[in-house]
C-alpha cells in the first residue's frame, strides 16, 4: 500500500508541475483517489485502536491475574500496534498530502467545486 500511495503522489505532483494532463480528469480521478485513501485510513484506524484496546485489556487481566500469559499477549499486541501506527500516521500523512495537491490543481483550473 506505501508503494502504490508513494507512487500516485509522485504521478500527481509530475502530472502538476509538468502541466501535461488534462487538470479537470486528474481532479475527478484525484477525488476517487482520496476517498479509497480515507477509508483505506479508516480501516487502518479502526484496527490500531482495536489493538490498543486488546493490549490495554491485557495489561489489566494480568494486573488482576498476575497471570504471565497475559503480559506475553499484552506484548504481542504492543508488537503488533507500533507497526500500525507507523502505518496509520503514512496514511494520514499522506491523505493530507493529497488534499493539498487536489488543491493545487483546483487552483490551477481556478474551479473549486466538481
Amino acid at each position: 500500500m506505501k508503494k502504490y500511495f508513494s507512487e500516485y503522489i509522485a504521478f500527481v505532483v509530475s502530472a502538476l508541475e509538468n502541466g501535461g494532463a488534462d487538470l479537470a480528469e486528474l481532479r475527478s480521478e484525484m477525488l476517487v483517489k482520496i476517498g479509497f485513501m480515507q477509508h483505506e485510513r479508516l480501516v487502518h484506524l479502526l484496527v490500531t485502536i482495536l489493538f490498543a484496546l486488546l493490549m490495554f485489556m491485557s495489561l489489566i487481566a494480568f494486573f488482576v491475574s498476575e497471570n504471565l500469559g497475559m503480559l506475553a499477549a499484552a506484548a504481542l499486541m504492543l508488537a503488533l500496534l507500533i507497526p500500525y501506527i507507523s502505518h496509520y500516521y503514512f496514511l494520514e500523512n499522506g491523505v493530507q498530502k493529497l488534499y493539498a495537491l487536489y488543491d493545487k490543481a483546483c487552483g490551477k483550473t481556478g474551479r473549486m467545486e466538481d
